[in-house]
């Protein structure tokens, strides 16, 4: 089995989250893609997130109808900042001989050193690195210089289109009135306005 695990706080997820799962599940013929929102991610302690279990109920309505992509709450019931190593880890017990595949953009690369056991995650997962929205594929020098050659040598890129849209770019629409028209799935939007999401009054 090859399975693809894809985390983040995807708050909210958007058609660049999608779009970033379905080319990596493509290009490397993946079985399956889990998506694994975090509950408290290590470098956005001080941030205020939104309840993990309506940001998993997003997602789930974003990926209705594509048995490719589960929802994973693991995360969200896990008490403490939500590593990346210790979910990899469950994974690699729960579907033993299965290749793992961890799907990261190149922002996310870039700052793995700074992660939680980041030689175990490149042991446990290959490492999978999605460019940057309008920016040309990730080089290998480039990729040793973030993380190393002995990380590096269990990296793979993949080139997705350029799609420029990011989670903090639809709170702030959210936050002066605009939609969220074409950039994040009808379902997910309509989710956002019923639950009065990220408006100014939110808490």
């Amino acid at each position: 089995m090859r399975l693809g695990i894809f985390g983040g706080t995807f708050d909210p997820v958007h058609y660049g989250h999608l779009l970033l799962a379905e080319t990596c599940r493509e290009q490397l013929k993946l079985d399956q893609v889990r998506i694994v929102p975090a509950a408290t991610p290590p470098h956005k302690l001080d941030h205020q997130i939104s309840d993990g279990h309506a940001r998993a109920d997003m997602l789930s309505l974003a990926v209705s109808g594509y048995p490719e992509f589960v929802i994973d709450r693991r995360e969200l019931k896990r008490k403490g900042p939500s590593f990346t190593v210790d979910t990899l880890t469950e994974y690699a017990a729960e579907f033993p001989g299965a290749d793992l595949f961890f799907l990261v953009g190149a922002d996310s690369l870039r700052d793995l050193l700074a992660w939680r056991d980041p030689e175990r995650i490149s042991k446990l997962a290959t490492v999978v690195a999605c460019n940057r929205p309008g920016l040309a594929a990730l080089q290998d020098e480039q990729v040793v210089k973030w993380v190393g050659p002995e990380i590096a040598a269990r990296v793979m890129t993949v080139q997705m289109p350029g799609t420029d849209i990011s989670a903090s770019a639809l709170r702030e629409r959210i936050h002066s009135g605009r939609s969220l028209r074409f950039l994040t799935p009808r379902s997910v939007e309509a989710f956002v306005i019923e639950h009065g999401l990220y408006c100014k009054t939110s808490p």
